[in-house]
């Protein structure tokens, strides 16, 4: 294209009816490039916090299986992507000047010629959203580890996952697979990352709690050194030491180091271990062999068990069953319907345990109810049902 001229842009800007006086006196006058053709260029719109984090050097991943929606992942946040069409036309001008730096350059040329190096209708969106964990459980219970002597363990055809096998799976940023990890008391063995049988744990943790009553420690102070000592010759140490980081919080005092014992989450896996092998229990059945199970100093309470079992007051007497919050799924909508084929009628003192992890940032139950859910009265209370008939 031939270079446009001064009088060629006056005659134009005459045609449109413009008063040159209200505009900026140089002129960008654009043409395509021989390269313009769409589709070799992404456009990503980023808050200034990702910006930062690419602009400080760090990188951004994109993770998801063919038969998976992409997620954008930084070091601890994980965002949706989707495509945003939009009605103008995006252009690419390398080392295109903007009004305001016109502006600051009065010396600028009279006349820019710009080229277009590309073209695109639509952007990619970014939107923080939950990070898909599921999935890591799921993983990691294909081969759960049962001990150094599992038969199962050395014929296991199953695959490990090593934390760069993780990344490569899991729709979650870096920062929220690691402390998922955490959160489901994973560890490492021989540089892969297991999940222990829960009879494997629950054979450690009553090493560990035989062993505290034996030997009357208070369970706010009960000692590595000890426990290793006592129970390396029947499990690894490693296992023991793993043990007490799942069901305890490590300090040092002295010099030496000491767990303080979660009597919440040790009453959790033995109400779990009772209740795995019966599709229902006499709630005050349950109650009396629930608390002569525990470590003596316990006191079990029917609240630590939000998330893991559900007591239904409806049935005579009233019973008590195993729903455990991991094995729901995911999506909301999905959630909501299991838990409604599961009871049709569900109290927020209830459900909230079953909904809580679906919350986004800022988001209450409350709102998450008003969106699946349809409240009505019962009784005096408020209960709620699903939105849409449930098959």
């Amino acid at each position: 294209a031939a270079m446009r001229s001064r009088a060629e842009v006056d005659a134009t800007l005459q045609t449109a009816k413009l008063n040159p006086a209200e505009l900026l006196p140089a002129v960008q006058c654009l043409t395509f490039g021989p390269q313009a053709g769409g589709g070799e260029c992404c456009l990503l719109q980023l808050e200034p916090g990702l910006c930062a984090e690419l602009e400080a050097g760090r990188s951004l991943v994109v993770r998801g299986e063919k038969d998976e929606h992409a997620v954008l992942c930084s070091k601890d946040k994980t965002y949706d992507m989707k495509i945003a069409d939009t009605s103008n036309m995006l252009l690419f001008v390398p080392g295109c000047k903007t009004p305001e730096e016109l502006n600051a350059d009065p010396a600028s040329c009279n006349i820019i010629h710009s080229q277009i190096a590309g073209f695109s209708k639509n952007y990619w969106e970014l939107r923080r959203c939950r990070p898909k964990l599921k999935k890591l459980r799921k993983l990691l219970m294909e081969d759960p580890y049962e001990g150094p002597d599992g038969r199962k363990d050395q014929t296991s055809t199953f695959s490990k996952y090593t934390t760069e096998d993780l990344l490569s799976l899991i729709q979650a940023s870096e920062e929220e697979i690691l402390h998922q990890l955490q959160v489901i008391d994973a560890c490492k063995i021989e540089g892969y990352w297991r999940i222990l049988h829960f009879d494997y744990e629950m054979k450690l943790l009553n090493h560990v709690t035989q062993l505290i009553d034996s030997e009357s420690w208070p369970l706010s102070k009960v000692p590595l050194c000890a426990c290793l000592e006592e129970l390396g010759s029947l499990e690894p140490r490693e296992m023991i030491e793993h043990i007490l980081l799942s069901y305890g919080r490590k300090y040092v005092d002295a010099g030496e180091i000491f767990f303080e014992m979660c009597e919440d989450k040790i009453c959790r896996a033995i109400a779990q271990m009772l209740l795995q092998n019966a599709v229902k229990f006499n709630l005050s059945e349950f109650e009396e062999v629930w608390q002569q199970s525990v470590p003596e100093g316990i006191t079990t309470r029917l609240d630590q068990l939000q998330g893991l079992a559900l007591v239904d007051k409806s049935s005579r007497p009233e019973t008590i069953f195993l729903l455990k919050v991991e094995d729901l799924p995911e999506d909301n909508q999905e959630r909501f319907n299991s838990l409604f084929r599961i009871r049709e009628k569900w109290t927020e003192v209830d459900i909230t345990p079953y909904i809580q992890d679906l919350c986004a940032e800022k988001q209450t139950v409350g709102a998450l109810l008003t969106k699946y859910a349809r409240s009505s009265m019962l009784n005096g209370v408020k209960v709620y049902n699903s939105r849409r008939p449930i098959s």
